[in-house]
């Protein structure tokens, strides 16, 4: 019952602001891809419900390159290709230029952008550094906002200095060679101190959007998963964020699962043209 009142409470905030959602920014995570989108089964039940496939914005040698759909549906979906392993600024900068173009072929029509993972604090990074325009709303799903022990966890295996770091390189194997090429990320995503990108990310004046925060229930009901402990997913617990994030609370683990496109859909539907 409980985990019903947040989504009455979630869908009644929306029905109230005004907004209609037209173009639908989905942002992938950590070791992800745009495919995590369709192998989740997120961009089936999200076609089925009217948003209909917009285009891939993906990484080519040539640069960022946007393959379009050919359709001219109002609701619209994008799904972009980051560098998955580069650090959050890295990340944001081709988030930027990704949204801006869309901006230009849809001038007129707010974006809402879902970020899994660490596309959530990815997609938070680009907004404050200009690229709020047209935005009307943020929802981020299982992502670590306050940081995690995991990247902590991952930087200590793969701290190479003292007697053991030549083993480690040479008998780390192919898992290891990825966190090590992610240490930048991992530095990224340890919780904010004094110095350290979440710290001041944290501390930025965010715009003023709607922010809907889904947060992860594990098996026995508390919140977070294996990966992001529940009170980092929510963004109420980012300093310049405080109070003004709605939180929807969702049984899974910290992958995207189908069910995700139902608590996006029951969002972008509450959310009404003015």
């Amino acid at each position: 019952m409980r985990h019903f009142h947040f989504i009455v409470g979630a869908l009644t905030f929306f029905i109230s602001t005004g907004l209609q959602a037209n173009v639908l920014v989905l942002v992938h995570g950590y070791l992800a891809s745009p495919s995590s989108w369709e192998q989740s089964g997120i961009n089936v039940t999200l076609e089925a419900q009217g948003w209909k496939r917009g285009g891939l914005f993906s990484n080519t040698p040539a640069g960022v390159q946007l393959y379009e759909a050919d359709n001219k549906a109002d609701n619209t979906v994008y799904v972009v290709d980051l560098p998955a392993e580069a650090p959050v600024i890295v990340q944001s900068d081709f988030l930027l230029g990704m949204l801006n173009t869309i901006r230009q072929k849809r001038p007129d029509e707010p974006l809402i952008i879902v970020g899994h993972s660490a596309g959530g604090v990815v997609a938070r990074m680009s907004l404050i550094r200009g690229g709020a325009k047209n935005v009307a709303a943020l929802i981020t799903i299982a992502s670590p906002h306050v940081g995690t022990t995991r990247a902590n966890e991952a930087l200590d295996a793969t701290n190479e200095s003292g007697p053991f770091g030549i083993v480690k390189n040479l008998f780390g194997g192919s898992d290891y060679d990825t966190l090590k090429r992610s240490r930048g990320l991992l530095f990224d995503l340890t919780q904010p101190y004094p110095g350290n990108m979440l710290y001041w990310l944290n501390n930025q004046k965010h715009p003023d959007i709607k922010y809907i925060s889904v947060v992860r229930l594990n098996p026995v009901g508390f919140a977070g998963d294996d990966l992001v402990p529940g009170y980092s997913q929510d963004m109420n617990n980012v300093t310049a964020l405080q109070g003004r994030s709605t939180v929807i609370t969702t049984p899974a683990g910290h992958t995207l699962v189908a069910q995700d496109a139902n608590t996006i859909v029951s969002v972008l539907k509450s959310i009404k043209t003015d």
